[in-house]
């Protein structure tokens, strides 16, 4: 073989052996390259094995009821004090019953109130203050999974309904177009219970329900510890008394008025038959 010609072969071969030993130089170059740019970029090195973040996590839903018990020196006054600051706080009253003080009871006052439940806690420390508190008691209720549920098939049944719109809109004879419109009546009295039923949870999520007793520990709510109370708690012991003998009466009279005409028919049947 000519030198020329071996001479072309060594350069070839050289040149490829080049070739081939430069790229895992470059691989090597490029892997260690990457935790870089990844870290410069603001990825972690391990970023493709860590567990994706949680997307369209729904906002825990809770129902909140409680009871409040205080004890006041006008509890009358002090309930419609509570409503103030009940209506103040975005609330409302359901309920409320007042009992104003009597010879034999003393006063009290009893509300059910809704307080909007992020406001729950301050409204509960300015009612708190109105009196001594006797007892306090709060509760929630996890309702997510039932808001989930009620939601999930208010959205099928409203797809379903819409289906159905378009299937009476296209009917092509009599029969299918009542087919669909008895379908679509049963279909939209459903959608309106469930949508009525997720409004109520609503409502009771939103407004938290308290009950509050108010009452006093007034010095008639004692027993007599002196010979003049006594005499004072006897006096009106006999006037109570005095008070249901003369209810008693009363409501006797009709009986007694009633069973007298019943004697005098009796007798006089009794005689008209001796005549005979």
């Amino acid at each position: 073989m000519k030198a020329p010609a071996l001479a072309t072969i060594l350069i070839l071969i050289a040149l490829l052996a080049g070739c081939g030993g430069g790229e895992p130089e470059q691989s090597q170059s490029d892997s260690q390259s990457s935790p870089a740019a990844g870290a410069e970029a603001g990825i972690a090195p391990d970023a493709k094995l860590a567990p994706a973040p949680a997307e369209g996590l729904a906002e825990r839903q809770e129902v909140t009821t409680g009871s409040v018990s205080l004890t006041a020196a006008d509890p009358v006054d002090t309930g419609r004090t509570v409503v103030r600051i009940v209506e103040n706080a975005g609330g409302r009253v359901d309920d409320r019953t007042e009992r104003p003080r009597t010879d034999d009871t003393e006063p009290s006052s009893s509300l059910t109130v809704r307080i909007p439940a992020d406001r729950l806690t301050a409204t509960l420390d300015e009612i708190s203050g109105l009196g001594e508190v006797t007892g306090v008691s709060v509760s929630r209720s996890d309702v997510t999974m039932q808001t989930q549920d009620l939601d999930a098939r208010i959205g099928a049944l409203q797809a379903s309904v819409t289906r159905l719109q378009g299937l009476i809109a296209t009917a092509a004879n009599t029969a299918d177009l009542i087919e669909a419109e008895n379908a679509l009546s049963q279909r939209q009295a459903e959608l309106d219970s469930l949508v009525a039923q997720r409004r109520a949870l609503a409502d009771q999520v939103e407004l938290a329900t308290i009950s509050i007793d108010i009452t006093t520990d007034g010095p008639g709510s004692a027993d007599p510890d002196s010979f003049w109370d006594g005499v004072v708690a006897g006096w009106h012991a006999l006037l109570s008394a005095l008070h249901g003998l003369i209810v008693f009466l009363g409501r006797a009279v009709p009986w007694v008025g009633f069973l007298a005409l019943v004697v005098l028919v009796g007798y006089a049947l009794v005689r008209l038959v001796r005549r005979r």
